[in-house]
């Protein structure tokens, strides 16, 4: 039975969501499978890979092989480096404490790496938040800019605004009539015996 590590899809349309599983090469894509051996998210960024990894080295060991997709996350994970030096202990090469030592150490390092994007992704999100607001700030101030020149009175060429208000200062004052009252209409009017 030739049996193949490769992806299995779940997930909704058009969000993908897969499994990494060690299945017979003659079943269907999502059927029928031997063992799941992780999962892998596309959706994140970076992509979130979960594996276990010595269950992975165990199949390719006893021969399964990886398709293409399943070998690169194979590879980023470090199975195919574990399963290399494991290569070594057999043929006596290494020891297995040096084998975990070498595999924790690359790990270490690769995880740094994939901190140090997630980071970089954080900050150049703040970046570009940093920058929107300070363009909004800067279309807010020339709105307010605009609507304070459109309240100011509009003058003659040549005259200015403080003269304009000089020249209402200096005017006589002109004493203001009192409005005459309201007359009202013979319908409004109060009726006799109400």
């Amino acid at each position: 039975m030739p049996v193949k590590i490769r992806l299995q899809r779940h997930g909704k349309k058009g969000k993908p969501f897969y499994w990494v599983v060690a299945a017979d090469s003659r079943a269907k894509r999502d059927g029928k499978f031997l063992e799941k051996l992780g999962i892998y998210n596309p959706n994140t960024n970076p992509a979130t890979i979960e594996l276990d990894v010595d269950s992975s080295v165990k199949w390719l060991q006893n021969g399964a092989q990886p398709t293409d997709t399943a070998k690169a996350i194979l590879s980023y994970k470090g199975v195919l480096l574990k399963r290399h030096l494991l290569g070594g202990v057999a043929k006596g090469a290494l020891t297995e404490e040096q084998v975990e030592e070498k595999f924790n150490a690359w790990v270490a390092e690769k995880e740094a790496a994939i901190d140090a994007k997630k980071g970089g992704l954080d900050k150049a999100k703040e970046e570009a938040k940093a920058k929107a607001l300070a363009a909004e700030k800067e279309i807010n101030e020339k709105r307010a800019a605009e609507a304070a020149a459109a309240e100011l009175p509009e003058t003659p060429e040549g005259e200015s605004a403080e003269e304009e208000v000089e020249a209402v200062e200096e005017a006589p004052e002109v004493p203001e009539e009192a409005p005459a009252a309201p007359e009202m209409k013979e319908e409004e009017a109060p009726k006799e015996g109400e």
